[in-house]
């Protein structure tokens, strides 16, 4: 273990994260959607979760975040631009590609509190 158990907490947090997405994955199935994939990754990027109703695609950035501001806040312009590279990777490799439409959502997922979606974020 390193100093100050900084393996443990990258280890805590990564936990977090995974929780976090399962709890949004689940969540997005109430609403009608089907998973498609999870922590989907490229060379060029990263999807927390692809999930698909009728012929609408969702790019979904999972944050674990105390505060909705601080998840949105938290998706920086330069994530913004990996996830949407996936998920055009993703997209060009489906059979309909020509008739999916393709959208970037967050979900924040907060201690002890329904998660939070919100649709085309960015």
């Amino acid at each position: 273990m390193n100093k100050g158990g900084t393996s443990d907490r990258r280890r805590s947090a990564e936990r977090r994260g995974r929780w976090s997405e399962w709890i949004a994955a689940l969540y997005l199935m109430t609403k009608g959607y089907r998973i498609k994939a999870m922590r989907f990754r490229t060379r060029g990027g990263e999807v927390d979760i692809i999930a698909r109703r009728g012929t609408m695609v969702a790019l979904v950035e999972v944050k674990a975040r105390s505060d909705l501001r601080s998840a949105v806040d938290s998706v920086s312009h330069a994530s913004q631009q990996r996830i949407r590279s996936a998920g055009d990777y993703w997209l060009a490799r489906q059979p309909d590609f020509d008739r999916l439409t393709i959208r970037c959502d967050i979900i924040a997922v907060r201690p002890w509190r329904p998660p939070i979606h919100l649709e085309d974020a960015f």
